[in-house]
């Protein structure tokens, strides 16, 4: 059974409170995601870094239910 959309986004948030989320169905199959997250917590870590926070956020659902991710992360602009 796969994820939904907004569950994914929910468990994002829930780990990372100042997350930005935008989920996009990129097969229109609720199977293949892309993900777009901008948070505080991303400044001064590497890619990888930041893709560990979300993939630790998912809690061991990639590769299972969520079948597949694509992450772009990004800190906040500055004003």
């Amino acid at each position: 059974m796969a994820m939904e959309a907004k569950e994914i986004e929910d468990m994002i948030v829930e780990a990372l409170p100042d997350a930005q989320v935008t989920i996009t169905d990129m097969a229109g199959d609720g199977d293949h995601y892309m993900a777009r997250v901008i948070s505080k917590e991303f400044i001064g870590k590497s890619r990888v870094s930041q893709h560990q926070l979300v993939y630790k956020a998912l809690k061991g659902n990639m590769g299972g239910v969520l079948h597949a991710l694509s992450l772009q992360t990004e800190v906040p602009k500055e004003d």
